[in-house]
């Protein structure tokens, strides 16, 4: 950990190994350490698993020997994750939920919440590190390149990563692991929580089909061609091959891919192509919603970008054009979906990002 200073830190204790010994770890550090469970909104249709997830995290908090408190995110977290994501959908966007969810709940509600109580300090478990020298605060990818989740961080302000601690930020998953089961933690084994922030690994054309009336419609082959059926066009991807009915299918026909959404009209439209490869890639794209943090990267300032979570990193320069930015690559890409987070990084420095602009 960067941050020399002692102080009281509250810390969002999930449930699991990566924020229980981060709690440790501040604790041993000699900060003040308050162990906080954040309870969110949960669809009614959905498995129950807050007050398991609730019951491993206060465990944990027992065993360290840190006081324990639940806070009540709810509201923030459907308005602002839920009803976002919904929005999105409709419109026809790939959101990342991940992403808001750290901008509004984890270091948004519970970064005010502790504040107001006291805290110097917020901590989680997330794989990633901060650098702050001279009063500036800059956001470093985590040492496990395989357990960095900088990608879903690039929101957060400056004046808010001087809020935080990444105290299992150097080290390696095995590490965490290992740490763990030395200090006897209940959770040392429990496996790692996997699919949408706090909600789990979720079916999401079930779970949009309970908040947005979907119309089956027609699909299209790339002459106009009426060849089938679907369920609702937002429920789509460009590059889906599964999901929608075509006529005259036989085990021998090519696949088709979904190469078009219209959502005004809901219709979809396929070919035999996959729009993802190299028929379907670009160099340049529209963003919004833009963050950097560092001066020297705002007009043509050269950088990599990440455009998914896990995915590599592509040389590209940023433009100011009339009403907003783009991105130009070096190497065209493919999969350049609207509404997904573009991740900007010099070095091992996250510099901020964008939202991919379009429909």
């Amino acid at each position: 950990m960067e941050k020399t200073s002692k102080g009281k830190v509250f810390v969002g204790m999930s449930g699991g190994v990566d924020s229980s010994v981060s709690a440790l770890l501040l604790k041993e550090a000699g900060y003040d350490v308050v162990g906080v469970f954040i309870k969110v909104w949960q669809a009614n249709f959905l498995p129950c698993t807050w007050r398991d997830e609730r019951r491993d995290a206060m465990r944990a908090a027992a065993h360290i020997g840190i006081p324990f408190t639940t806070l009540d995110l709810e509201k923030e977290y459907k308005e602002e994750v839920v009803d976002y994501m919904i929005r999105e959908y409709k419109a026809g966007r790939v959101p990342n939920p991940d992403v808001m969810c750290n901008k509004y709940v984890k270091f948004g509600g519970f970064l005010t919440f502790a504040k107001e109580h006291g805290a110097d300090y917020i901590a989680t478990g997330h794989y990633a590190r901060i650098r702050s020298e001279d009063g500036k605060h800059q956001l470093l990818t985590g040492v496990d390149r395989e357990k960095d989740q900088s990608y879903f961080l690039w929101t957060l302000s400056e004046d808010v990563l001087g809020q935080i601690l990444f105290p299992i930020g150097e080290m390696e998953k095995s590490e965490v692991r290992t740490f763990a089961a030395a200090k006897g933690l209940p959770n040392a084994e429990k496996k790692d929580s996997q699919g949408l922030c706090f909600m789990g690994p979720v079916d999401m054309e079930d779970f949009l089909k309970h908040y947005i009336k979907c119309k089956k419609g027609e699909v299209r082959d790339e002459s106009g061609q009426v060849i089938g059926e679907h369920g609702g066009a937002m429920l789509y991807t460009i590059g889906q091959r599964h999901g929608f009915t075509t006529l005259k299918q036989s085990p021998n026909d090519e696949p088709y891919f979904v190469i078009a959404k219209h959502i005004e009209t809901n219709g979809i439209t396929v070919g035999h192509r996959d729009p993802r490869t190299e028929s379907g890639k670009r160099d340049a794209f529209d963003i919004t919603e833009v963050l950097l943090r560092g001066s020297e990267y705002m007009f043509g300032g050269k950088f990599s970008v990440r455009i998914r979570y896990r995915g590599e990193l592509h040389p590209a320069h940023l433009e100011k054009i009339d009403g907003g930015w783009k991105v130009k690559l070096q190497t065209a890409l493919s999969d350049i979906s609207p509404g997904q987070s573009v991740v900007f990084y010099g070095g091992d420095t996250c510099i901020g990002g964008g939202v991919i602009a379009g429909k």
